[in-house]
């Protein structure tokens, strides 16, 4: 990437080093052939905290790095940025009266999660290996086309033809909650209804997949009681969210920065 192309950019005087641009880019999703995209979403995130971590040494904090558990701990710099934020910000909790209300204006939200039963074919397959995944979906889709001819013999074609160890148990899996498989399984069950086969093969990481939804428990809906402290717990995390943005933003309207337009932050 060329410095025509990506200027130097200062905060304040102070240049935004653009290997450090570079690095955060990685983090910063661009369609394809865009890269510029990327770099200038790393370069804003990189202004705001460099803006950040000047005011926090402006007012002279002195870093007090976290316990983030597993042996891991805040850097210096996320700490003085922690500190100032906690020292601005000051959101109080929301009021019985204001969290009611958002539970009322949709209470089948707040429910508990589903439970299904689901048996499946699995046909294995490396997502790195192009040619193992083509082999495994024309395999899938044969075995798809099989078990939706004979919806009853399901349990018998997993157990000869399925790559997962639950071919012992006819393709059982048992009793599956929310977040016990991973997203591709549990969206294509929630789209079936009970009896049913996916038309298609469902491909995860693991491969391809056939699957039958034999039973499923609906979540109910939760009482005001047992959702009341997840809903002030959220709104309290907006109403923060929203005040460090509006903090940030005042920062930037007194910040001298070259290299890049903010307006769109």
């Amino acid at each position: 990437m060329s410095r025509s192309l990506f200027p130097e950019i200062t905060v304040n005087g102070e240049v935004v080093d653009a290997a450090k641009i570079a690095t955060e880019a990685q983090n910063h999703y661009a369609p394809k052939g865009k890269p510029g995209l990327a770099w200038r979403k790393a370069a804003q995130a990189l202004v705001i905290r460099t803006l950040l971590l000047q005011e926090a040494r402006n007012r002279d904090l002195k870093a007090e790095p976290a316990d983030l558990g597993n042996k891991r701990y805040e850097t210096d710099e996320e700490a003085l940025i922690r500190g100032l934020l906690d020292a601005e910000i000051n959101v109080d909790p929301p009021s019985d009266q204001e969290v009611t209300a958002i539970w009322e204006k949709d209470p089948s939200r707040f429910r508990s999660p589903s439970l299904w039963e689901a048996s499946h074919i699995l046909c294995l397959a490396d997502p790195a290996d192009e040619q193992a995944c083509a082999k495994a979906k024309i395999k899938a889709t044969a075995l798809t086309q099989a078990a939706l001819s004979a919806p009853r013999g399901f349990g018998k074609l997993a157990a000869s033809e399925s790559e997962c160890s639950s071919k012992d148990n006819y393709g059982a899996l048992g009793q599956l909650g929310q977040g016990d498989t991973v997203p591709e399984f549990e969206d294509a069950l929630e789209k079936l209804s009970v009896g049913e086969i996916t038309k298609e093969p469902v491909k995860t990481r693991f491969g391809y997949h056939i699957i039958k939804l034999d039973a499923k428990a609906e979540g109910k809906v939760l009482p005001f009681n047992a959702v009341r402290p997840k809903i002030a717990e959220a709104m309290e995390k907006s109403s923060w969210a929203k005040s460090a943005q509006d903090y940030t933003q005042k920062l930037v309207a007194s910040a001298d920065v070259q290299g890049i337009e903010l307006q769109s932050l």
